[in-house]
């Protein structure tokens, strides 16, 4: 498994090992020495599967009571991913990661607890699976709005046009009215 870095240090990309012949392939999507190796201690206690259709943008969430880490992977078809800090007292504070997810990559998205979370999906129809930390609180869940000018993400629209939203991303607050992370 390669770790790779991204601009901010805390969020990380995972790149595991294929094993591959005629018969098809095998990897390990997930073990706990990966993230002792990367100085990390994360349990998990939930995984998600969505499927979602192309131009579906889901995002930019985040729990404040009960932050969420998120590892997230894409199985079928391709994904932009976007993790935006909002650790008010952090040096990347409103800084994102953004990278392209798809099934045929197999790279593993690390989005630490503190941080908004979304994605857009490229493909027809994509499937996507991910590890969470904590449980998922509906009550205290909040939302970003994806095309925050401050947030300035370079949302891959060519071919999109505008995002399919749900009714809370489209009612998302901007990072200056926010409520956020102490």
């Amino acid at each position: 498994m390669e770790i790779i870095k991204t601009a901010i240090p805390d969020v990380l990309i995972f790149k595991p090992t294929v094993f591959g012949d005629d018969r098809g392939f095998f990897m390990e999507t997930y073990r706990e020495s990966w993230f002792h190796e990367a100085g990390m201690t994360a349990g998990f206690v939930q995984d998600n599967h969505s499927a979602s259709e192309k131009g579906v943008l889901r995002g930019l969430h985040y729990q404040l009571q009960q932050p969420q880490g998120k590892l997230v992977r894409v199985i079928s078809g391709e994904v932009y991913d976007v993790a935006v800090d909002l650790r008010k007292k952090s040096p990347t504070f409103g800084q994102h990661v953004a990278t392209v997810l798809t099934a045929e990559n197999k790279q593993i998205f690390w989005v630490p607890p503190g941080f908004a979370h979304g994605f857009l999906v490229l493909s027809d129809k994509t499937e996507f699976v991910y590890k969470c930390t904590s449980y998922y609180a509906p009550d205290d869940e909040y939302a970003l709005l994806w095309n925050d000018p401050k947030l300035d993400i370079a949302w891959p629209l060519d071919g999109i046009g505008e995002p399919t939203l749900s009714a809370k991303d489209q009612n998302a607050s901007l990072l200056a009215e926010a409520i956020l992370y102490s």
